[in-house]
């Protein structure tokens, strides 16, 4: 025991929390970097997305789809897998070249593995030619 009465093995134990929190923090991220919000932003125009596929917004990380006419989808372009950008949708799938997971058009469910997860998703709405998040 030292001094202050706390053991060699408490100290390594809270050293080990300390160290599995930073980790899991660092890892929970997925890469995501603070992003400032993109509600009101006119992600594409309605022409530049056609039924059954999409268009990736490199810039904003975020691919817009249209799954059947007239309704449009949008979500983060981050892979739930290893944080790879997803390729332009086809076929209303989503697919990610790194490790070939991919994911359902109309809700971001990963129906392919490895990723497991859903892509995260926005609210989106169309106005006038516009697709805007709302």
């Amino acid at each position: 025991m030292s001094e202050n009465g706390v053991g060699r093995r408490e100290m390594l134990g809270v050293a080990g929390v300390a160290a599995c929190g930073l980790a899991l923090t660092a890892c929970g991220t997925g890469g995501a970097e603070a992003k400032p919000s993109l509600k009101g932003k006119v992600l594409a125009k309605t022409a530049d997305v056609p039924v059954g596929g999409g268009k990736l917004i490199e810039d904003l990380k975020v691919v817009v789809t249209q799954p059947t006419q007239g309704v449009y989808k949008a979500f983060s372009a981050v892979c739930t897998h290893k944080g790879c950008q997803v390729g332009t949708p086809k076929d209303n799938v989503i697919r990610c070249a790194c490790h070939g997971s991919e994911f359902a058009a109309d809700s971001g469910k990963a129906t392919k593995g490895p990723a497991s997860a859903p892509l995260a998703s926005f609210q989106v709405k169309a106005e006038g030619d516009g697709i805007v998040v709302v």
